[in-house]
Formats: C-alpha cells, sequence, structure tokens
C-alpha cells in the first residue's frame, strides 16, 4: 500500500499578507460596531412607529 500524501510547511503560504494585523482587527471591529448601531437604532424606530 502506497500514499501519495503531501504534506506543506503552513509558513509557504502565500495568499496571506500579515501586514496590517491591527488595521484589520480595528476595521473590522469598528466596522461591526458602526453596523449594529444602526441595526439597533433602525429596530427602536421600528418599535416606536409600528408597534406603538
Amino acid at each position: 500500500m502506497e500514499i501519495n500524501a503531501k504534506a506543506r510547511d503552513p509558513r509557504e503560504h502565500v495568499n496571506e499578507e500579515p501586514r496590517n494585523d491591527l488595521g484589520d482587527l480595528l476595521t473590522g471591529f469598528f466596522g461591526m460596531t458602526g453596523f449594529m448601531t444602526l441595526v439597533f437604532f433602525g429596530m427602536v424606530i421600528v418599535k416606536f412607529v409600528f408597534l406603538d
């Protein structure tokens, strides 16, 4: 029985550029915070307009 498996070193991953990890983290955090803030105020408006 012959096993034909190719193991790769994960450090050879060429598609990722880990240059700006902090910037990516902050962009995602503040982007999601802004989006959730919009959703929150949208739901508050829906509550007061349609459910009051």
